[in-house]
């Protein structure tokens, strides 16, 4: 995971197990499940009552931002046609999240 800190000051405790990233024994999010075809942007805020939420419509402070890439995909072969005619063609299979390739930006959360 690469991690960025973008202002001085402490930040959030945060854990990481697969692809399970958990900040301050509160929030947990499994990064593979929000993974899609396009770039994912996910807000982590701090709201009113100090509780961590997603996104930033209630959240009052940011603790924290990740950033998933698309989602990758490898070739797989394909198996010769039954019938002669019928289309084939790469058979495209998700590959599993790299969480080296995800990036977790931290804020101050004095």
């Amino acid at each position: 995971m690469i991690v960025i800190d973008k202002n001085p000051g402490t930040k959030v405790d945060y854990t990481v197990e697969g692809t399970h990233i958990t900040f301050g024994d509160d929030l947990g999010l499994n990064l593979a499940v929000r993974e899609q075809d396009w770039p994912v942007h996910i807000d982590i805020c701090r709201d009113a009552n100090n509780e961590l939420v997603i996104g930033t419509a209630q959240g009052r402070a940011y603790v924290a931002e990740i950033d998933i890439p698309a989602r990758k995909y490898k070739e797989v072969p394909v198996e010769p046609a039954p019938a002669e005619g019928e289309p084939t063609g790469p058979n495209l299979v998700p590959v599993p999240l790299n969480m080296d390739d995800v990036t977790l930006t931290l804020w101050a959360i004095e």
